[in-house]
């Protein structure tokens, strides 16, 4: 069974790899990849002897033991990685707010601190009174589940910093899982000073030693080099018999990693309802900036959330330098900055990269005189946008593809908001489908 896979980002290499764990021969598999490098979203950068990762800072981390283990046996194994203590916070105004928020709201000035913990209780209570529905729209879910102060001094500045869209455009449906949900217990405790913590499935986790992030998918590669035709897009996929031609080559199914809103320019065929489907998917573009800085001492932290129009267009600032002893040279230290754009939309020039770095001054994050440069780089699709009306798109563009024999995978291969490790374990999962499609019964 002759397999092609559109895309070497980590969710086509570990789908190769998983196939070739699974008995197939690798002369089977073809891995197209349109940039001249393998790693996709997880791609990293090295300059002057400073390293991030192109598409923000990622992490490694999984609910799922053996799907860690796959993943740091891929990058070099355990040896190669430095475990690290998850230390985040918000920046607000002058001071640290720990992450989440509302187990943080302590640290708050004194009226601020009480109008996030009255709306949170109001809220609880009215959930409780009423048996409330969680509501369709995030904007709404928001003063729902939080209450009007949390949303007012955090929740909604933050969120419609990084969407890009008033909140009311985007369904809820993305938030289980993704925020973090206090109990009114801890909220209460966190108010008066006393510690409560948060989100504790990610309180450690693990970076590469050397090469940032992209070591990993680096080293998912590293067997399947002459498997991967790079800088080869793929401009078009035809029916051929019972199979599919990729430029002109035939192969029995065909695994497509690629973007799914631009598969009616890719697939022959796609009927009209389908590809409007398709094309009414939403994401946002990123651009992010690498801060060299002249200067080792660092707040101890992994990243922080940056919700004021004041602190600049980031969303999120992370201490790349703090994730391995390797990120930047001695002496110096760097921060990588998160900016978002919608994603049909080009990312204003004009004064971004000033704008940033005043802002991060306004934050308190550096002083001008000590970065030694700068570094940009530019990411088309970054993050899955759950418009209302999204799942029932991405159901009727996955339904007909897997229809026509053709396999989606990966985060906007499948337009779903997942991580590195949730996109192995879904590459292995359909690993085992085309292995066992193409066993016969015995």
């Amino acid at each position: 069974m002759k397999t092609a896979i559109l895309g070497a980002g980590v969710s086509g290499l570990a789908l190769a790899r998983a196939l070739i764990e699974g008995g197939l021969d690798a002369t089977d598999i073809t891995l197209f990849e349109a940039a001249p490098v393998a790693g996709g979203l997880c791609r990293s950068k090295v300059i002057d002897g400073f390293t991030y990762d192109l598409a923000g800072g990622h992490i490694l981390f999984s609910k799922k033991k053996e799907i860690l283990d796959w993943m740091q046996t891929a990058g070099g194994g355990p040896e190669a990685f430095e475990k690290r203590q998850r230390n985040t916070a918000i920046r607000f105004e002058d001071r640290w707010v720990r992450y989440p928020f509302e187990n943080g709201i302590g640290d708050l000035p004194e009226q601020a601190n009480y109008e996030c913990l009255a709306g949170y209780v109001h809220a609880w209570h009215q959930r409780k009174l009423t048996g409330s529905e969680a509501p369709a729209d995030f904007g709404a879910w928001i003063q729902w589940r939080f209450g009007e102060g949390i949303a007012k001094h955090f929740m909604n500045p933050y969120n419609e910093k990084i969407w890009k869209r008033p909140l009311e455009e985007i369904t809820s449906e993305w938030v289980a899982g993704r925020v973090p949900d206090a109990p009114i217990e801890d909220v209460l405790r966190a108010a008066v000073g006393i510690r409560t913590e948060g989100y504790v499935h990610q309180s450690v986790f693990w970076y590469p030693k050397q090469g940032g992030f992209q070591a990993i998918t680096d080293g998912m590669a590293a067997d399947l080099q002459d498997r991967i035709r790079l800088s080869t897009p793929v401009d078009k996929i035809t029916r051929r018999g019972e199979g599919w031609a990729v430029h002109g080559e035939e192969f029995d199914r065909v695994v497509l990693t690629t973007p799914l809103d631009l598969t009616p320019k890719l697939v022959e065929g796609v009927p009209q309802d389908v590809a409007e489907a398709m094309g009414e998917l939403e994401y946002n573009g990123l651009v992010t900036y690498l801060v060299a800085l002249d200067t080792p001492k660092q707040p101890d932290l992994s990243w922080c959330y940056l919700p004021h129009p004041d602190q600049g267009p980031a969303n999120r600032v992370t201490w790349m330098s703090n994730y391995s002893e390797n990120g930047a040279p001695d002496g110096k230290s760097s921060l990588l900055v998160e900016i978002t754009r919608p994603g049909r939309e080009a990312q204003p020039d004009d004064d971004l990269e000033e704008i940033s770095l005043l802002g991060l001054e306004n934050a308190g994050l550096i002083q001008r005189d000590q970065v030694l440069f700068t570094d940009r780089s530019d990411v088309n699709r970054a993050y899955v946008v759950y418009v209302h009306g999204h799942e029932k798109r991405r159901q009727k563009a996955i339904g007909w593809l897997e229809e026509q024999g053709l396999f989606p995978l990966g985060r906007f291969g499948r337009y779903e908001y997942d991580n590195s490790d949730q996109c192995v374990e879904k590459a292995k999962c359909l690993a085992l489908r085309l292995l066992a499609a193409q066993d016969p019964p015995s």
